[in-house]
């Protein structure tokens, strides 16, 4: 396939909330109550919420900073490109990067909103409506012909829950973030039917995904105390297998056919080994009696399962095994791992590398997320027009500069005090 040709969908990115988010969704009788960004006595724009620090605005929103500058500290929206927070920018830094069709996960709330729903309150529920509001009407509703849904859900309240995904699936949103393990945040495990049934076939009936984004079951890695972050951040794919574990030998694949499950940056290495040890206890323990309904646990696992990834070229190799319609590629920007703005270099160099096909290719790079979430990449724009190299020819004045974050802040200020001025 020639690069100009691939049409690139990334079915996990990250919006870094800007701070007025809330103001045009939150009832009047909660405005006050709503999150709000203020700055600390360290020059920190931090989130607060029912009077405690909720998450941050920018973590590990590095693109376009000099490696050096990564890191896990939070950064002031001043210091950060743009196209993180600004919808606008986002879309040119998409065209740039030869994206058609992006799925934004959250930060501040936490990717399953665990910041806000460590405050169990009517209130809090009020504010995952205002926040899915926000981010179905305004920042997806922008450019709805370049951005997938994706909603937040009040994970301690199943009546709430259900209400909530049904209606945003009326609003066209066909995605939910949900933890990778909630035992750990204080919730019922996945194996708990009497709780989750109710949510799992309310997902079903609507036909919507789960995804599950690595992160949010961290406390699932017991580290020594003097471990470096490179354990978690290396080992973070496989709790992806511990929740595909829950999901599968649980009742939520077992008992619920239509229901579909998104592994978010969990990467596909690790579900050859899983699908082959699955497979194996099962014919070889069948004293525990499980019942995959006459099928094997990889084929019910294939079933309901999108395997996402950003770069995994060993892995791409086995992509028949691992199941080549349930693969999809993601970009995740604009945090540290993503591929910004030579992403379809990146990605067809390793499709190429592993002998891949263009039917094949075209399969990972958007027909199977657009299939999974039920979006048309073409019902706004023609395919033509939605190339790497279309999207590319309109965005050749699009700054691909390295600048610290010193600098950023410059031209933040800068361009702030040119607004004032003209105003």
């Amino acid at each position: 396939m020639q690069l100009d040709d691939m049409i690139l969908v990334s079915i996990d990115d990250h919006v870094v909330e800007p701070p007025d988010m809330f103001a045009r969704h939150v009832p009047a009788k909660y405005r006050d109550e709503a999150p709000k960004v203020i700055v600390t006595e360290q020059g920190i724009d931090q989130w607060v919420y029912q009077g405690k620090p909720t998450g941050v605005s920018g973590l590990n929103a590095v693109v376009s900073w000099p490696a050096e500058e990564w890191g896990r500290d939070p950064a002031r929206f001043a210091e950060m490109r743009p196209g993180v927070y600004d919808i606008h920018e986002r879309v040119r830094d998409m065209d740039r990067n030869g994206i058609v069709g992006s799925m934004c996960f959250p930060t501040f709330t936490g990717f399953s909103a665990r910041h806000l729903n460590q405050h169990q309150a009517e209130v809090t529920v009020v504010m995952v409506q205002a926040y899915n509001d926000w981010h179905i009407d305004e920042w997806c509703g922008a450019y709805p012909d370049r951005f997938l849904p994706l909603a937040l859900l009040p994970t301690w309240n199943v009546p709430a829950m259900c209400e909530e995904i049904r209606r945003v699936a009326a609003k066209g949103c066909r995605a939910v973030t949900m933890p990778e393990l909630p035992h750990l945040e204080g919730l019922p495990s996945y194996h708990d039917i009497e709780y989750w049934g109710p949510v799992f076939q309310t997902l079903s009936d609507e036909g919507v995904v789960m995804c599950l984004h690595i992160g949010s079951g961290f406390g699932a890695i017991s580290m020594a105390k003097d471990a470096p972050i490179d354990n978690l951040i290396v080992l973070a794919t496989q709790i992806s297998a511990i929740a595909a574990q829950d999901l599968l030998w649980g009742p939520a694949m077992r008992s619920y056919p239509d229901l579909k499950f998104a592994f978010s940056e969990g990467g596909i290495g690790w579900i050859p080994f899983f699908l082959d040890r699955c497979d194996r206890h099962y014919t070889n323990q069948r004293w525990l009696r499980r019942d995959f309904g006459g099928k094997l646990p990889s084929e019910v696992f294939k079933e309901h399962s999108l395997a996402c990834y950003v770069t995994d070229p060993t892995a791409l190799k086995l992509r028949h095994e691992i199941g080549i319609d349930i693969i999809a590629w993601e970009c995740d920007y604009p945090h540290s791992d993503c591929f910004w703005p030579d992403a379809p270099e990146k990605v067809l160099g390793e499709l190429d590398a592993a002998g891949a096909t263009d039917a094949e290719i075209d399969k990972i790079t958007w027909q199977n997320s657009c299939r999974f979430f039920n979006w048309d990449p073409f019902s706004k724009i023609e395919r033509e027009d939605a190339t790497v190299g279309a999207l590319r020819a309109k965005a050749t004045d699009v700054d691909v500069s390295i600048r610290s974050r010193a600098e950023w802040a410059k031209l933040y200020e800068a361009k702030h005090k040119d607004s004032v001025t003209a105003g």
